[in-house]
């Protein structure tokens, strides 16, 4: 009997349910399924596409080196009696920066002058042998003009004339010699006096390294001290095979340092590689950059922005707005209809970027585009648009990986 009880109670549970999903059908059953699970509309923010020009802005590393940098050095050997400049200290054109021990230099000068002079003293002697050669020469050819002297005393005498000729001259041959070697011997004398001399634009130079001290003893041609030019830098740095073609002499860039992070310094391309380094496919290029108040220093990294390319009337939106959905690069278009916004994915082919906007190069947009809450978006999500920003102009500068490629 409880048997019979147990399984009447357990059948009538079971109309039970049925009834109740039959109820719940019925009364959701002329609602539709995507009304019942629609969720409330995804508050955006949206900025209008706009159409300007996009410059196509490179940022390179480099390092900065003087337009001039150069080696003051000793023509002579000897020691080095003094040098009153050290590192940092400012250098004029022709400045005396140091002094070698000339007391030998000085000696060589004396016997020098003393060597001329004995050259001298045999000229006049030579010169007094052939007036007399010249007066006895005279004496015979008239004694043998009455025919008092022969014809043989007349050729002695003419050829010791042409015998004192040849002592002047050797005399006067070895004057020229003395005297070359009186000016070799102070232009020795004067190397003892290093000045600072060079070639070019530019009036100063900065004392860059001091390699020696007082009382070293110096060779000839051993570095003293480095000059550097302050006044007019070079920015070094490297393009791919990429970017070469874009760049050209005469073009011009923006230097900035972190040293100096609020500050940009204009510069214009001078020496462009003419051939790519096998072991980085990069070539080197020099940018001039005028640094007439010394802020810059020669050795400081820095970042070079070259602008590559342009394009005029171009579609612009903000670098926010761009989303990836599987795999593919787009945006998203605030669409307007009976039913209110909802969100549009356009896939977009990008152009150049600049700052934080970036060139929409494919397809032609217009309207409006979502670049707050596209996170939550999917194609032909409801939208509620809660705020439009200004996409205005946005400062800075394009961010690429090493492959030159949009990060």
């Amino acid at each position: 009997m409880n048997k019979v009880r147990k399984l009447l109670m357990a059948v009538f549970g079971g109309f039970l349910a049925l009834a109740l999903v039959a109820l719940f059908y019925q009364r959701f059953a002329d609602e539709p399924v995507d009304r019942v699970r629609e969720p409330g509309a995804v508050a955006v923010e949206v900025v209008s596409v706009e159409r300007d020009t996009v410059r196509n802005l490179r940022t390179f590393s480099g390092s900065l080196a003087s337009r001039s940098r150069f080696d003051v050095a000793a023509k002579v050997g000897g020691q080095l009696s003094s040098l009153p400049v050290d590192i940092g200290d400012p250098i004029e054109r022709g400045q005396l920066i140091a002094r070698l021990d000339d007391e030998g230099f000085v000696q060589e000068v004396a016997q020098s002058q003393a060597e001329v002079e004995v050259a001298r003293a045999n000229l006049e002697e030579a010169g007094s042998s052939l007036e007399l050669a010249e007066r006895e020469r005279d004496r015979v050819q008239a004694l043998r003009e009455r025919r008092v002297a022969s014809a043989a005393d007349l050729e002695a005498a003419e050829a010791r004339v042409l015998a004192e000729r040849s002592r002047v001259r050797v005399a006067e041959a070895t004057i020229e010699q003395r005297q070359a070697g009186l000016r070799a011997a102070e232009l020795r004398l004067s190397y003892t006096r290093i000045a600072a001399r060079w070639e070019g634009e530019g009036d100063s130079r900065v004392v860059g390294e001091r390699y020696v001290d007082e009382g070293t003893t110096l060779t000839a041609n051993q570095p003293i001290v480095s000059l550097v030019d302050l006044r007019n830098l070079r920015a070094v740095f490297q393009v791919t095979e990429r970017d070469y073609p874009r760049v050209r002499i005469g073009q011009e860039g923006t230097v900035t340092s972190d040293v100096l992070p609020d500050e940009t310094f204009p510069g214009a391309v001078i020496r462009l590689a003419p051939q790519f380094r096998e072991s980085s496919r990069h070539a080197r290029v020099e940018l001039e950059v005028p640094n007439p108040e010394e802020r810059l220093k020669p050795g400081q990294f820095v970042r070079v922005s070259l602008e590559l390319g342009r394009a005029e009337d171009a579609v612009v939106v903000p670098r926010d707005s761009i989303v990836r959905r599987e795999g593919r690069e787009g945006v998203f278009m605030v669409e307007s209809g009976e039913e209110g916004d909802k969100a549009r994915f356009v896939e977009v082919r990008t152009g150049y970027i600049e700052g934080g906007r970036i060139q929409i190069a494919e397809p032609e947009l217009s309207g409006d585009v979502v670049v707050l809450g596209q996170d939550q978006l999917a194609d032909g999500t409801r939208v509620r648009v809660v705020g439009r920003g200004d996409s205005g102009d946005v400062e800075g500068v394009a961010r690429f990986d090493e492959a030159g490629e949009v990060r």
